[in-house]
C-alpha cells in the first residue's frame, strides 16, 4: 500500500534515475578522493571502472534501502509535524531518523560487501568511514526528496485547485441552467395566462412568487451555502407555483425544529429534490403526490410517496449527481437517496458552520 502511494506521485522510473545518478556520482567522488589521499590507490582505469561498477551496484541497492524509509519519514512527518507548524521539532527528529537509517543501511551493506570480497583495510575503519559517507549522502538525499515531494505535491495541489474551480463553474452553470428550465418557464407562463382571465388576485400572487423564485436563484447561484431558513422560504414559493398547476393533487407538510434553521446547505438543494419528485411521479386526483419535509438529526429529510410515471423519460440523474458534487466541495457528509417501503426518501446533510471548517473556504 505504501509503495503504491509513493509511486502514485513519484514513479519508480523517476526514482530509479535519481538514485542511479546519486549513486554513480557519490562513487566517483569517493573513489577519486580515496585515490588522491592515498587511502586506496588505483592501479589504472580498468581498476577504476571495476570499483565504480561494483560500488555503484552496491550503492544503488543501498540507495533504495535508504530512499523508501526516507520517503516514509517525509510522509509521516508531513502528517504529524508539517513544516509550517513544528519546524524545530521536525528538523531534529527528521535529522535523527536520517542518520539512523544511513548508519543501519551502511553497516548492512559494508558487512555484505566484506563477506563477498573481504576488504584489505581494517574493517572497523571501513565501517566508520562508510557510516560517515552514507550519513552525509542521506542528508543530501533527504533534502532532495523533500524538495521533490514538495514540488510534486504543490503541482498536484495547483492542478486539483484548477480542476475544482472548473468543476465548480460547471456545476454552477448546470444548476443555473436547470433552474431557468424552459419547460418550467413555459408551464408557469401557461398557468399565469390562465389565471389572468380567471383570478386576477391569484395571478398577481403567482407573479410575486415567480419573481421570488428567480430572485433567489440569481442571488444564491454564486454562493457555496445558504441557510435552511432561506431554502424553506424559497421552497414555499416554488411549491406555490407547482400547486397552482396541480391543485390539491400536490400537498406538502413541513416540520422543522427552529434550531435547524440557521444550519446551512448548498443553495437550491431543495429545488433539485422537489423537482425530481414532481417530474418522475404521477400527480393527479387518483394518485395525489404527498411530500413530507422534516428534520432528522443533522439531516433534512424530503419524503414522497412513490408512484412512478409509466411513460416517464429515462432519468440521467444529473441533478442529483451535481448536488452530491456540490456537497463534496463544502463537507465530508454526503446526501443519501433511498427507496423505502413505497417511499422515495432524500436525506440532505445540514452543516453547522461553527464546526465544519470546509464550509468557510
Amino acid at each position: 500500500m505504501f509503495f503504491k502511494e509513493i509511486h502514485a506521485y513519484l514513479s519508480f522510473r523517476k526514482l530509479l534515475f535519481l538514485l542511479l545518478g546519486i549513486s554513480v556520482g557519490v562513487q566517483i567522488i569517493v573513489i577519486t578522493y580515496n585515490h588522491l589521499t592515498g587511502y586506496y590507490l588505483l592501479s589504472g582505469y580498468p581498476h577504476f571502472f571495476l570499483r565504480l561498477l561494483r560500488g555503484s551496484l552496491l550503492s544503488i541497492f543501498a540507495a533504495f534501502l535508504i530512499a523508501y524509509p526516507d520517503l516514509y519519514v517525509i510522509r509521516y512527518f508531513n502528517q504529524i509535524a508539517p513544516w509550517g507548524k513544528r519546524i524545530a521539532m521536525r528538523l531534529v527528529l527528521q535529522l535523527s531518523f536520517t542518520i539512523t537509517i544511513a548508519v543501519a543501511v551502511s553497516l548492512g551493506i559494508t558487512l555484505f560487501a566484506h563477506s563477498i570480497s573481504p576488504y584489505s583495510e581494517d574493517l572497523t575503519g571501513v565501517i566508520i568511514n562508510n557510516m560517515m559517507i552514507y550519513s552525509v549522502v542521506n542528508i543530501l538525499m533527504m533534502a532532495v526528496l523533500e524538495g521533490w515531494v514538495y514540488f510534486i505535491e504543490g503541482k498536484q495541489a495547483t492542478q486539483m485547485a484548477e480542476i475544482l474551480k472548473e468543476e465548480l463553474s460547471q456545476i454552477r452553470f448546470e444548476v443555473l441552467k436547470s433552474q431557468i428550465n424552459p419547460h418550467f418557464m413555459f408551464n408557469s407562463l401557461n398557468v399565469l395566462s390562465g389565471l389572468i382571465n380567471k383570478d386576477v388576485v391569484k395571478a398577481q400572487q403567482f407573479i410575486d412568487e415567480f419573481s421570488q423564485v428567480y430572485r433567489y436563484v440569481l442571488e444564491t447561484i454564486e454562493q457555496p451555502v445558504t441557510s435552511l431558513g432561506k431554502e424553506l422560504d424559497f421552497m414555499q414559493s416554488y411549491l406555490f407555483l407547482q400547486q397552482i398547476r396541480y391543485g390539491e393533487n400536490l400537498t406538502f407538510t413541513v416540520n422543522i425544529p427552529a434550531g435547524l434553521l440557521e444550519k446551512v446547505m448548498p443553495p437550491l438543494s431543495l429545488q433539485v429534490v422537489l423537482e425530481n419528485a414532481i417530474k418522475h411521479n404521477i400527480v393527479n386526483e387518483a394518485k395525489p403526490l404527498k411530500i413530507e419535509i422534516y428534520g432528522e438529526g443533522h439531516f433534512l429529510v424530503v419524503k414522497n410517496n412513490l408512484q412512478p410515471k409509466i411513460s416517464a423519460p429515462v432519468s440521467t440523474g444529473l441533478g442529483l449527481k451535481n448536488l452530491v458534487k456540490r456537497y463534496a466541495l463544502i463537507t465530508s457528509d454526503e446526501p443519501v437517496f433511498n427507496i423505502e417501503t413505497g417511499y422515495y426518501i432524500a436525506r440532505l446533510p445540514l452543516i453547522n458552520t461553527d464546526n465544519d471548517e470546509r464550509t468557510n473556504r
